[in-house]
C-alpha cells in the first residue's frame, strides 16, 4: 500500500507538474500570438490610412497643378475641375475655391456672386455675421465657388474664412509653406457628429509664387481615418488636436463621438500618420482582453491535465497545437508557391521582351557598312538606356516609372542641358521602355557644339495632357534651339525607324519631326490610355502584393 501510495503521489505530482507546464505554455503562446496578430493588423491598418491620406494629398496637388482660374474672383472658377472632381473618393464632401481678394475688389466680388446667382452675394464674416468692409485694409480669403452646389454648400459663398478659428490657421499655414495644409477636425455643415478635415492647396499666379487663392477639399473623418473591419481585432480612435487628452472615434450611430481621456481602461497601440503638413496620432484598442482569454485557456488546460494526470494529455495537446500550426504553414507555402509560379511566368515574359528589344537594337545599330566607333557608342548608349529603365521598373516592381526619371544623366547624354516642363506622371512599363529609347535617340543626336548664352539650356522637353478621361491625350514636344540641318548630327537608320514608326506605334499615336529657323523639333501624340496602361500596372501590382 505504501508503494502504491508513493506511486500515486508520484504520478499525481508528475501530472500536476506537466499540467502546470502545459498551462503556462498555452498562456505564453496565446498571449504572444494575440499580441503579434494585433500588432500586425494595426500596422496594416495604419499603412492603409497613410496610403489613403497620401492619395488625397496627391490628388490635391494634381488639382492645383491643372487648375488655372480665368479670374481670381470668378464665381465658376471650379468649372474646369467639375468633371473630375469626384475622383477624390467616397469620403469627399465638398470642394471650394477660396480667392485671396484685395479690399479694392470687394465690389467686384459681390457683383460676381450676384451674377452667378448665389443666394447671398454679400461679403460677410465666417459665421455669417455682417462685416464693416471699409475697415479692412489687408487681403482676405473669400469663398467664391463650391462643388457640389446645393442648399447646404452655397451658404458658404461670400464668407471671409481666414478669420475662422479652424480654417484660418490652415490657410495661413498653406500660404506660408506653399504646400497643402490640413485643418483641425471641423463639424461639417454644423453637425457635431459629422466631423471632417479640410485640406487647402495654395494656387499660385502663373509664372510667379504669388498665392491667388486656395482649392479646399473637405473629407469625412470617419471614412478617412477611423474605419475598421467589423471582424478586426481593434477599435481605432484619433487623438483630438483641439482638446488635450480627448479622442475621436466612431459612435454607435455611425457618427464621430468624443471620448474623454479617462474613458479608456487599457493602453493603446499608437501609430502616427502624416497629412496636410502635420502629424496625426491614431490609437488602437484591442476589442478583447487577450491576457484574460489566455489565462482562462490556461486554467482549462491545467484542470484537464490534473484530472487525467497523464503525460498523454499534455503530449496530445502539444501535438495537436503543432499540427494546426503546421497545417497553416503548409497552406501558406502552397499560396507562396502559386504566387512564385506567376511571378516566374511574368519574369520570363519580361526577359523575352527585353531580349527581343536588345536583339533589334544590336541588329540595326551594327548594320553592314556602319562606322564601327559610332555604332559602338550608340549601341552602348542604347543598351545603357534600356538598363536604366529596367532598373527603375525593378525598383517599382514593374508598376511603372515617373516620366522625369527617364531623363536622368545616367540614362541619356546631355541631360544637364535639357529643361523639363510637364506634370510628373507615371507611365507603364511598356511605354517606359519605348520612351527611354526615344529620349536617348533624340539626346544622342543633339548638337553638342552650340548652346544658348549663359546657363540657359538649349534643349526643351515639354509634355502636357489634354482632354478629359477616358479620352485624355499625351502630347510630347522635343525642341533643340540653335541648331539646323547643317549642324545637327543626322539621324541613324535605327533612329529614323524608332522616331517615325516604332515609338508611335508602341504608344498607339503619331509623330513628326522638322526644322524651324532656329531649332529642331520632334513631336509625339498618343492616347493616355496606352502611356498609362492601368491593366499592366494592376497585373504586376497583384503579383507584388502580399500572399
Amino acid at each position: 500500500m505504501v508503494r502504491v501510495g508513493i506511486l500515486i503521489v508520484l504520478l499525481a505530482a508528475i501530472g500536476a507538474v506537466i499540467s502546470g507546464l502545459a498551462a503556462f505554455r498555452v498562456y505564453d503562446q496565446e498571449s504572444s500570438i494575440d499580441r503579434a496578430a494585433l500588432t500586425r493588423e494595426v500596422d496594416v491598418h495604419a499603412s492603409l490610412v497613410q496610403e489613403r491620406l497620401s492619395e488625397r494629398e496627391l490628388l490635391a496637388r494634381v488639382s492645383i497643378g491643372i487648375f488655372r482660374p480665368s479670374s481670381v474672383i470668378s464665381g465658376n472658377a471650379l468649372q474646369p475641375l467639375r468633371a473630375s472632381i469626384y475622383a477624390f473618393k467616397t469620403d469627399f464632401v465638398v470642394a471650394g475655391w477660396v480667392a485671396r481678394v484685395q479690399p479694392a475688389d470687394f465690389a467686384a466680388v459681390q457683383a460676381e456672386l450676384k451674377r452667378a446667382g448665389f443666394p447671398n452675394p454679400v461679403i460677410r464674416n465666417f459665421d455669417d455675421a455682417p462685416m464693416n468692409l471699409s475697415a479692412i485694409q489687408e487681403p482676405v480669403d473669400i469663398v467664391m465657388d463650391v462643388e457640389p452646389q446645393n442648399e447646404k454648400t452655397t451658404v458658404f459663398l461670400g464668407r471671409i474664412v481666414d478669420r475662422s478659428p479652424i480654417v484660418g490657421p490652415m490657410l495661413r499655414q498653406a500660404l506660408e509653406t506653399g504646400a497643402p495644409a490640413s485643418s483641425n477636425p471641423i463639424a461639417l455643415f454644423g453637425q457635431p457628429g459629422d466631423l471632417g478635415i479640410v485640406l487647402a492647396a495654395p494656387v499660385t499666379k502663373e509664372g510667379s509664387k504669388t498665392v491667388i487663392g486656395f482649392v479646399t477639399i473637405s473629407y469625412r473623418l470617419a471614412s478617412l481615418m477611423l474605419t475598421a473591419d467589423d471582424l478586426s481585432l481593434f477599435t481605432v480612435t484619433l487623438t483630438d488636436p483641439r482638446s488635450s487628452g480627448d479622442e475621436l472615434g466612431l459612435g454607435p450611430n455611425g457618427g464621430v463621438d468624443i471620448f474623454p481621456s479617462d474613458a479608456r481602461t487599457s493602453q493603446p497601440l499608437i501609430r502616427r500618420v502624416a497629412f496636410g503638413g502635420r502629424e496625426w496620432v491614431l490609437n488602437y484598442y484591442a476589442k478583447t482582453n487577450s491576457a484574460a482569454r489566455a489565462r482562462e485557456l490556461a486554467y482549462i488546460v491545467a484542470l484537464i491535465g490534473l484530472a487525467l494526470t497523464t503525460v498523454v494529455c499534455g503530449l496530445f495537446g502539444y501535438v495537436s497545437y503543432n499540427n494546426v500550426r503546421l497545417s497553416r504553414e503548409v497552406q501558406a507555402r502552397i499560396g507562396f508557391e502559386r504566387r512564385l509560379t506567376a511571378v516566374i511566368d511574368e519574369l520570363n515574359h519580361r526577359v523575352k521582351n527585353i531580349l527581343a528589344v536588345i536583339q533589334s537594337i544590336v541588329t540595326r545599330t551594327l548594320r553592314h557598312g556602319s562606322d564601327v566607333d559610332v555604332a559602338r557608342e550608340l549601341l552602348i548608349g542604347r543598351i545603357h538606356a534600356m538598363s536604366n529603365v529596367v532598373t527603375l521598373l525593378s525598383d517599382s516592381q514593374w508598376q511603372g516609372v515617373k516620366l522625369r526619371g527617364l531623363f536622368e544623366s545616367r540614362a541619356i547624354p546631355n541631360a544637364d542641358r535639357i529643361a523639363l516642363d510637364g506634370p510628373d506622371i507615371i507611365v507603364s512599363a511598356r511605354a517606359a521602355q519605348s520612351l527611354s529609347l526615344l529620349f536617348f535617340e533624340l539626346a544622342s543626336h543633339s548638337d553638342e557644339g552650340l548652346s544658348l548664352v549663359g546657363k540657359h539650356p538649349h534643349i526643351v522637353a515639354k509634355w502636357s495632357l489634354t482632354g478629359e478621361a477616358p479620352d485624355t491625350i499625351f502630347n510630347f514636344r522635343w525642341e533643340e534651339f540653335n541648331t539646323s540641318v547643317a549642324t545637327r548630327r543626322p539621324e541613324s537608320d535605327f533612329g529614323i525607324v524608332l522616331l517615325d514608326r516604332v515609338a508611335p506605334e508602341a504608344l498607339g499615336g503619331t509623330s513628326k519631326r522638322y526644322f524651324t529657323d532656329v531649332s529642331y523639333v520632334y513631336e509625339l501624340t498618343a492616347p493616355m490610355s496606352t502611356v498609362v496602361d492601368e491593366d499592366e500596372m494592376n497585373r504586376t501590382g497583384r503579383l507584388s502584393g502580399p500572399v
